[in-house]
């Protein structure tokens, strides 16, 4: 099963489905931030991180254009990736509170991180149609995910996306669907319990709508249910 997930993963960093983010994130890997003008930007779809085997999935939105569309590893190198991981830690999920690049030491235990959008959207904000094209990665991942208990969407995209996911598998959702919000909790029989938080972004962290206790408790709570 690891083999194929990995053989997946490779398929999807290749992908130029959609001529907008492929336009965008390799523009961004061009130009570069003056920051990082000295680095080689990864600028292609980024692959999933840590543990295929893990009873906890975590679905952002998509890859920072500066985050992992340079680094290329999910949440890393960019201030949401600092936030996460920190938590992730504290919550035994993570071998290290910082994600500074790939081969920085972190592993992930029981977790896998994803997303529903694999490239760098312009302004963040991936088109519909682009969620839609994307969508098929998250769906192909699940196949190859025997073990997840529980899912963490970070934002309101990603828990859209993978509870659309999760709906056209097979799994009864609530009717009406639960709105997005943090601490948002819904339980699929047979399937996993999927969690909401708001995004580890900064325009979230510092404005005060998601402090680290508020965030600490969604990974309490997804602790709990994968240990249950």
């Amino acid at each position: 099963m690891t083999g194929e997930f990995e053989r997946l993963q490779k398929r999807l960093t290749r992908c130029r489905r959609c001529p907008r983010l492929v336009a965008w994130r390799e523009e961004v890997a061009r130009t570069r931030r003056a920051a990082f003008r000295d680095e080689d930007y990864w600028g292609r779809p980024v692959p999933s991180f840590g543990d295929p085997a893990g009873r906890l999935l975590i679905v952002g939105l998509a890859p920072a254009a500066h985050g992992a569309n340079r680094t290329g590893r999910m949440f890393t190198g960019d201030r949401s990736g600092d936030w996460l991981y920190r938590a992730l830690h504290r919550a035994g999920f993570a071998s290290r509170a910082e994600s500074r690049s790939p081969g920085d030491g972190l592993e992930l235990r029981d977790a896998l991180v994803t997303a529903a959008v694999r490239c760098a959207p312009p302004r963040n904000k991936p088109a519909p149609d682009e969620r839609e094209a994307c969508r098929r990665w998250l769906d192909a991942e699940l196949d190859l995910l025997p073990s997840i208990r529980v899912v963490v969407a970070l934002g309101q995209i990603a828990w859209t996306e993978i509870l659309r996911v999760l709906g056209d598998r097979g799994h009864t959702l609530p009717v009406p669907r639960p709105r997005f919000g943090h601490g948002a909790e819904i339980g699929l029989p047979g399937g996993p319990t999927v969690l909401a938080s708001y995004h580890p972004s900064q325009q979230n962290t510092f404005t005060g709508k998601l402090t680290e206790g508020m965030f600490d408790a969604v990974w309490s709570r997804a602790r709990a249910i994968a240990d249950a």
